[in-house]
């Protein structure tokens, strides 16, 4: 019955403050309405969201976190390091295709999003059968060697996570 009602109490809660907030009073018409929103809201969405993927090694997620954060930073130094030297060295941008053996949903998705969030990455395309992605990488020296990192960085956990 809870789960009927309130199938993601957290952005339930999310919803109303923020409701709240954008509103910027505590009168009860507004408390009424952003409660009926943090209800309704998710209540309708619940079909659209996709089933929780089973992730068997927390302590590896927690690792590959950390690991992407540092590399959001580094890359993000690397990348403005890039443009201020762009005169005297243009960047090597190019697309990259690496072969995949993720095939999980889930961790692909999460690839994606990693891909994302990393300067000088961009997603570009997933092959039909996955078995390979195209990214554009801002400043490539060595393709082998970006392919072997970028496979154990983000590949190789995910596969132990999720598979």
């Amino acid at each position: 019955m809870r789960r009927r009602w309130l199938p993601a109490p957290l952005l339930s809660a999310a919803l109303f403050a923020l409701w709240l907030m954008l509103q910027e009073s505590l009168s009860p018409g507004h408390l009424l309405l952003g409660a009926v929103l943090a209800l309704v809201i998710p209540a309708l969405m619940a079909p659209l969201r996709p089933a929780a993927g089973p992730i068997r090694r927390p302590l590896v997620l927690g690792r590959l976190i950390l690991m992407v954060g540092y590399e959001v930073v580094v890359s993000a130094l690397q990348v403005g390091h890039g443009v201020l030297r762009s005169r005297r060295r243009p960047p090597r941008g190019r697309f990259v295709v690496i072969p995949l053996e993720l095939r999980d949903e889930h961790a692909l998705a999460a690839l994606a999003v990693i891909t994302a969030v990393i300067p000088g990455t961009v997603w570009s395309e997933l092959a039909p059968d996955r078995s390979a992605l195209l990214l554009h990488v801002f400043d490539v020296e060595d393709e082998a060697a970006f392919i072997d990192t970028y496979k154990r960085r983000y590949e190789q956990p995910l596969k132990e996570i999720f598979e």
